[in-house]
């Protein structure tokens, strides 16, 4: 850190990883101490919209999201998205993950059919943007039947589920835990339905 300006991109990295530790550890307070201190050299050494920020503010937001915090998260992953919209391609992958970010704090505050459009709009750019087999796909599909199964639409869960699991089965390992998570959220809806025999499959 001696080798170093105080406002060096570099020391920003160095914080975020910092962080990065941290949050891994649930010290959330901590980790947002780290992130703050890379935010603030980001917006001091770089321009208004540069990519990095935007994952500096989306880093923050997810620290709010873990702590519960939902509105905080709101308005860091907000702020990441007025970043990507300004400095990334209309499809690219980093706006369909903040996207993403965005339905999961709906989701996680019973907002259901706000998080679902931004699934959506996460899933359309995915659609445009990674191959019709990516994992990050099915990640979304996945999203989506989560939603729908915390709405009581079994069905449409199901839907969304089982394109999550095809793209999974032709794209990962044969036992990836992603394949396992979507076995067991398939098996949760039929148990949700009240199909137990199903869902025991």
């Amino acid at each position: 850190m001696k080798s170093l300006p105080p406002h060096h991109p570099s020391l920003a990295t160095t914080y975020i990883n910092i962080g990065l530790v941290y949050n891994d550890k649930g010290e959330y307070d901590k980790a947002l101490e780290y992130y703050e201190k890379a935010l603030e050299i980001e917006m001091k050494s770089l321009p208004q919209y540069h990519p990095s920020l935007a994952t500096t503010y989306s880093n923050i937001g997810l620290v709010y999201n873990d702590k519960g915090e939902y509105d905080k998260a709101l308005e860091y992953y907000e702020k990441a998205l007025e970043v990507d919209m300004k400095s990334l391609p209309q499809y690219h992958p980093s706006l369909a993950t903040t996207y993403s970010n965005i339905g999961l704090v709906y989701n996680d505050k019973g907002e259901y059919d706000k998080a679902l459009e931004y699934y959506e709009k996460a899933l359309e750019i995915d659609m445009k943007s990674l191959p019709s087999y990516h994992p990050s796909l099915a990640t979304t599909y996945s999203n989506i039947g989560l939603v729908y199964n915390d709405k009581g639409e079994y069905d449409k869960a199901l839907e969304y589920y089982e394109k999550a699991l095809e793209i999974e089965m032709k794209s990962l390992p044969p036992h990836h835990p992603s394949l396992a998570t979507t076995y067991i959220n398939i098996g949760l809806v039929y148990n949700d339905k009240g199909e137990y025999d199903k869902a025991l499959e």
